[in-house]
């Protein structure tokens, strides 16, 4: 196992070095000259010209890159072209909030796309299947910042309807914007979890189909063990790898995708910081950010390998 993971970790080498050079062209493609935001309009060009040659944007690409990567390898992510602030600061000040955010959104991603995922695999073609399914469905094609900003107006605004309606009627349930308090972390959690735990509904649902379907599950039944046993011991921990695979791909993809929800609620995560820093041409934190959400997505990939060897002894990851 401590092969494999040195292996993994050495082949995320290139993987960075590739997400680095595109984040880098892409920033550069980019219209609009950074110098001229940061002057501000109307500034004399002397004034541009001054900031472009303490960024080092008057060096050629090449040497701008070559620049980037030598500090990111030592650990210096560069400065704020915005703030000032060192970019790993930034970014330090936003990495917790978009991680709670992924991983409350998973844990209810998890907790209802199994739930659905299994009592549909063992209600087979019945009502109930084709209703989870399709409040799957539902949940898959639904957009996140539309899902966002219909929960903002139901449970943080509220809807003018008649006196005698008991729901929904102008009541501020929970707060529209902001991350601390429960009433602030419900609204964007539901948002960024609704479209992973279809996901997961659907995947558990056909992994148990298909090892409900096994010799070793009929021959559980016709020696008499309990359904539950042979729902929750023998069928749900067999179908667990791809739905382990399903959950880290969600996981890694939430940390790097909240951007849309984070700007729904203004939760100041590292979404929001990515879209702030687009806006205001500043390159290195665009980059930095985009570099520590890739090397999460790589972390959570490796784990979810690690765990394959935990939940059936039979693979070697050697």
């Amino acid at each position: 196992m401590i092969q494999f993971i040195i292996r993994r970790i050495l082949q995320t080498i290139p993987v960075l070095i590739g997400v680095s050079i595109l984040v880098f062209s892409m920033m550069h493609l980019v219209p609009g000259d950074p110098a001229q935001v940061i002057a501000g309009e109307g500034a004399p060009q002397e004034q541009i010209e001054n900031i472009r040659e303490r960024l080092g944007l008057n060096d050629p690409l090449p040497t701008q890159y070559l620049n980037y990567v030598t500090s990111a390898v030592q650990g210096d992510l560069g400065t704020s072209m915005r703030s000032g602030r060192d970019v790993s600061a930034e970014i330090g000040a936003r990495f917790w909030v978009t991680v709670e955010l992924a991983i409350y959104s998973t844990i209810l991603a998890v907790f209802l796309g199994l739930i659905a995922g299994i009592i549909s695999a063992t209600r087979k073609y019945t009502a109930i299947d084709t209703t989870i399914m399709i409040v799957a469905l539902f949940g898959l094609s639904m957009p996140n910042f539309w899902l966002g900003l219909m929960l903002i107006q139901w449970f943080a605004i509220g809807i003018d309807l008649p006196s005698w309606v008991p729901f929904f009627n102008n009541t501020a349930w929970f707060s529209p914007s902001g991350w601390g308090s429960f009433s602030q972390i419900v609204l964007p959690v539901i948002t960024l979890g609704t479209g992973s735990a279809a996901i997961i509904a659907r995947m558990t649902r056909s992994s148990m189909l298909d090892v409900i379907g096994s010799d070793y599950i009929r021959t559980a039944r016709a020696k008499g063990v309990k359904e539950q046993i042979v729902i929750y011991r023998h069928a749900l921990k067999n179908a667990l790898i791809p739905i382990v695979t399903v959950v880290g791909l969600q996981f890694g993809g939430l940390l790097g995708g909240a951007v849309l929800t984070e700007s729904v609620f203004a939760v100041n995560g590292m979404g929001k910081l990515i879209i702030d820093s687009i806006q205001a041409r500043d390159f290195p934190v665009v980059q930095g950010t985009v570099l520590v959400a890739s090397l999460l997505f790589i972390l959570v990939n490796l784990i979810v390998d690690v765990a394959y060897r935990f939940l059936n002894k039979r693979i070697d990851l050697d």
